[in-house]
């Protein structure tokens, strides 16, 4: 009996070959990793945000600092000032004029009027318990700041009052911000020199173009908040 030759399937003449796993594409990962990252960063920080800093309350003036430690000296020198500029049972958060703010997560940066003085019908931003204007806080904050901001995409400074004396009162123990030791004049009891250099900064001193109603009493503030200071520390 003749059959009919059939050829031979394809299938019976190839070798069989094992299948290959794809590699994973790692480039094409990376930016879905860095959003998730991303995302998940901001995020954690967005719901752990603190609550915003508030203003204590004091019932005398000038009142206490919120910072601990210090040399006496400096600290007196300190709320000599606050007298002179922001005199008030919450000196952290005053404004120009007399207006609180609630939020001292940062400078307000509110140009409030000017009523009185030379500079009358112009607007500062001067706040807190050292009356800093905007560009004035930035620049000593970015020097003596003790907590800089901690997202790049975030650049402001904490204006705690924790955070407004830490700033003063390592911009005061600076000689080299004043071209003189300011700590070792006042131990000396050169007061007047001292105020005289700080008066262009802060202008109610007593040697700057806006004396008020506390300028004159500054020297006896001072030596009080100094035996006050020495005492308590």
């Amino acid at each position: 009996m003749n059959f009919d030759a059939h050829p031979p399937t394809q299938a019976s003449t190839e070798v069989s070959q094992p299948l290959k796993t794809p590699k994973p594409n790692y480039q094409r990962l990376i930016p879905t990793l860095l959003a998730i990252g991303v995302t998940f960063t901001v995020g954690h920080f967005l719901l752990s945000k603190p609550t915003p800093p508030t203003d204590p309350v004091w019932d005398f003036q000038p009142a206490p600092l919120v910072m601990q430690g210090g040399d006496p000296h400096i600290r007196a020198l300190m709320r000599t000032i606050s007298a002179a500029e922001s005199n008030s049972p919450r000196p952290y958060s005053i404004l120009y004029g007399g207006d609180h703010i609630s939020d001292l997560s940062r400078h307000p940066d509110l140009c409030m009027p000017i009523v009185a003085g030379p500079n009358i019908g112009n607007c500062t931003t001067a706040a807190g318990r050292y009356q800093f204007i905007t560009t004035t806080w930035l620049e000593q904050a970015a020097k003596y700041h003790p907590q800089p901001p901690g997202f790049w995409f975030s650049r402001q400074f904490s204006f705690a009052p924790e955070f407004q004396d830490q700033v003063v009162y390592r911009w005061l123990s600076d000689p080299q911000a004043w071209g003189v030791d300011l700590v070792k004049l006042l131990r000396q009891g050169q007061l007047e020199e001292v105020l005289a250099i700080l008066s262009p900064t802060w202008t109610s001193l007593g040697y700057g173009i806006e004396p008020n109603s506390m300028t004159d009493l500054l020297p006896q503030i001072y030596h009080q908040m100094l035996e006050e200071e020495l005492r308590t520390g």
